[in-house]
């Protein structure tokens, strides 16, 4: 068979078949053109979905006639001239607009801002019409319609309209947040408009817009610098969470970008402070030389590749971590919305009441035995508990802390413990519940993290050494990281062919379930042997130890104790939440509680 050359319309569908996959991708297209040249106010118009209809009309420097003819030409561009290592605009490629062209009915009118008139040029199914003078305002208007006509395989692989306008509205949210000095409006027949007014330099206001004012109130502020490369932006608190990872941006350059390195960082970042199938939410915008980033990787330029990915993985590590060591441990804001939510003031007759009533066995916090009602019977089991009071008195330290005005303390003064699971403590201007096991969880784990990275931590010999039958194969993966799991506290042995011994257990757990945390690790171990060592995972491991040893469900504590606690939680990183990410703690200022009895 022989070879022939393709006629320009079949190359530009080819080529649109990678640049324009959806009408998101066109939209992010021609919002990226609008940026490049220099507007301030953009706004796009959909119809079904951005398949019948996609507008994009910005205020920025324009075209004549002679950029017209050219701006539908394949790789025809201002932006870039003989190399790609110093790209500092979003566009360089000169595919999207005659890509467009190719698949759809295109039209442009453009004026520029010291011409008397504007002109006008078309472009359907990858011919192009002639030029003609138009009556247009400074700037440029990109009129896209019937979208994959001339492709029409393309249209069966289409989302719904519904779909398809919320992938154009993501894009937007992504370029907003990018340029909050740009005022963006996107409407339509097939939606609601949605506005983002110019913020001009705050870019947490902006983030607001587009987030949610909830983020403003549970974001930490990120600053960092490693060698040649910055990180700025703003990382939720780990309570402050999602169900996917839609609220994750990231920019390089100030190009929003998907980079699975850059969310994998994110990942490894809040590692064992967000429960499985959570999400945090964060905004991350890296600044480099762009000789040492590459964009050209797809013609989408939603993919990046790092000169030293290393490098740029670490930096959000590091950031993120230390921001939250530094300013994590509060709760998020909407714990105590939720709280409000599910009070119902009054009492409520019988027939109102929930057919289903509590019950310990089905209480997460279980195994305990709960004491409810005030009557004199379950009353009298705390005859021998004296009252809690404001001293604040580790129980770590040999001198006692000197007593301080009454819950003047972050989390405040211990007053009461219900359901032998929960702390209620008194603060200056509310009230703080605290869940202690897990705090106490959180607390074992940064003590021994900490350790981690100074010495092997302190082990308690057992008298008697415990013998836990496991499968061979368990036991083989076990002794592999006997030296690692060593450097835990924990000394195990080989016993015969489908036996392990404990003859030591880390010293800071305390009395520990060796059977249920052998068991664990071995699974654990079991699935990482695949991926990476256990070397890599000492802190997983940590974190595992922790729950086995920390303060458990239905353990009656003294005041002194439960004051103890507190004071623990305020001084250690990330005591917010415990090492599955669940809060540790949820405050309720006073006007919340006024508001629940009607007095604000």
């Amino acid at each position: 068979m022989a070879i022939i050359q393709l006629s320009e319309t079949l190359i530009n569908q080819i080529a649109a078949g990678e640049v324009i996959e959806r009408p998101a991708s066109a939209a992010k297209e021609l919002i990226e053109n609008a940026l490049d040249a220099g507007a301030t106010r953009i706004e796009i118009a959909t119809a079904g979905g951005g398949k019948a209809l996609l507008r994009v009309s910005d205020n920025g420097s324009g075209m004549d006639a002679a950029d017209l003819e050219l701006a539908v030409r394949r790789h025809c561009t201002s932006k870039i001239s003989e190399t790609l290592e110093d790209i500092r605009t979003l566009g360089f490629r000169g595919e999207a607009l005659p890509s467009i062209g190719s698949v759809a009915r295109l039209s442009i009118a453009s004026r520029r801002r010291d011409s008397a008139g504007g002109h006008e040029i078309a472009v359907a199914g990858g011919k192009i019409a002639h030029m003609r003078p138009a009556a247009a305002n400074p700037g440029t208007i990109v009129e896209v319609r019937d979208l994959f006509f001339a492709t029409p395989a393309r249209l069966k692989f289409l989302k719904t309209e519904k779909a398809e306008a919320g992938a154009i509205t993501e894009i937007v949210k992504r370029m907003a947040i990018a340029f909050p000095a740009v005022r963006f409006v996107l409407s339509g027949s097939d939606r609601t408009t949605l506005e983002f007014p110019a913020t001009g330099d705050d870019h947490l206001a902006r983030m607001a817009q587009v987030l949610g004012k909830e983020f403003r109130d549970n974001a930490i502020a990120l600053d960092a610098v490693r060698e040649e490369i910055s990180l700025t932006g703003f990382a939720g608190v780990p309570t402050f969470n999602r169900g996917n990872s839609a609220h994750q941006y990231a920019f390089v350059n100030g190009r929003p970008v998907q980079d699975k390195l850059i969310l994998s960082a994110i990942r490894g970042a809040y590692a064992e402070t967000i429960p499985s199938g959570r999400h945090p939410v964060a905004v991350l915008s890296i600044t480099l030389d762009p000789a040492l980033v590459d964009v050209n990787v797809h013609p989408a330029k939603s993919d990046v590749r790092f000169r030293d990915p290393g490098l740029v993985r670490g930096l959000i590590v590091g950031a993120i971590r230390e921001a939250l060591a530094r300013d994590g441990s509060r709760a998020a804001t909407t714990g105590a919305s939720d709280m409000l939510r599910s009070f119902r003031p009054g009492f409520q007759p019988n027939s109102q009441r929930p057919q289903t009533a509590w019950s310990a066995e089905m209480s997460p916090s279980r195994p305990y035995q709960p004491t409810t009602g005030f009557g004199e019977r379950p009353q009298a089991s705390f005859d021998g508990l004296s009252m809690p009071t404001a001293r604040a008195e580790p129980q770590f330290s040999p001198q006692p802390a000197a007593p301080e005005p009454n819950a003047r303390y972050p989390l405040g003064a211990a007053r009461a413990q219900i359901h032998a699971n929960y702390i209620v403590a008194q603060t200056e201007d509310g009230l703080v519940i605290v869940d202690q096991h897990a705090a106490h969880e959180r607390l074992v784990f940064e003590a021994m993290r900490k350790a981690l990275h100074s010495k092997r931590l302190a082990s308690q010999v057992l008298l008697i050494p415990e013998i836990i039958d496991i499968p061979e194969e368990d036991c083989d993966r076990l002794m592999q990281h006997a030296a690692e799991l060593s450097e835990l506290g924990l000394a195990i042995e080989r016993f015969g062919p489908g036996a392990i011994a404990v003859r030591e257990t880390p010293a800071m757990l305390g009395e520990v379930d060796a059977h249920g945390l052998i068991r664990q690790l071995a699974d654990e171990i079991a699935e990482w042997d695949t991926a990476s060592g256990l070397s890599a995972k000492l802190e997983y491991v940590a974190a595992t130890m922790a729950c086995h040893g920390s303060v458990r469900s239905g353990r009656r504590l003294r005041p002194e104790e439960m004051n103890a606690l507190l004071r623990e939680m305020e001084v250690t990183p990330g005591s917010g939440q415990c090492n599955h990410g669940r809060p540790t703690y949820i405050e309720l200022k006073l006007s919340d509680i006024e508001r629940l009895f009607g007095r604000s």
